[in-house]
């Protein structure tokens, strides 16, 4: 089964990696005052908060993903759920850091972290029912 949760687990890895960069981008003027406006300012004083408080919670429920596709290895499960949450959990990751980054709109904001909750808590429940 990790087989088939390998690639959205990698693509999880590849979505921290990205904003690791974008972070970097976004703290540059600040830091090496590198980009800074003409003025002296952050160009990205706005965005930089927002990435950073996304990249925390790449930390938080996620953790669950990993825990919940490592489990479901070395319980050596076979379910075709497991694949399909697990790419549902990621493409609402990947949305729930655009959502974050690029607006403030924090009602859509719950929406899509609803999306992640609920893949997440169903990948656990696919599990523990197949290895009741």
């Amino acid at each position: 089964m990790l087989h088939e949760l390998l690639l959205p687990m990698f693509v999880h890895v590849l979505l921290l990696a990205s904003l690791y960069v974008l972070l970097t981008i976004a703290r540059a003027p600040a830091v090496w005052g590198v980009g800074r406006n003409t003025d002296g300012s952050n160009p990205f004083a706005a965005l930089e908060p927002r990435i950073s408080a996304n990249l925390k919670n790449q930390f938080e429920w996620p953790m669950l993903f990993y825990v919940a596709c490592l489990l479901s290895e070395l319980l050596a499960l076979s379910s075709a759920a497991l694949p399909v949450l697990a790419w549902l959990f990621v493409t609402g990751r990947v949305l729930h850091s655009g959502v974050q980054i690029l607006t403030s709109n924090v009602r859509l904001r719950g929406i899509v972290f609803t999306l992640n909750f609920a893949a997440v808590l169903a990948m656990w429940c696919v599990i523990v029912l197949a290895g009741w």
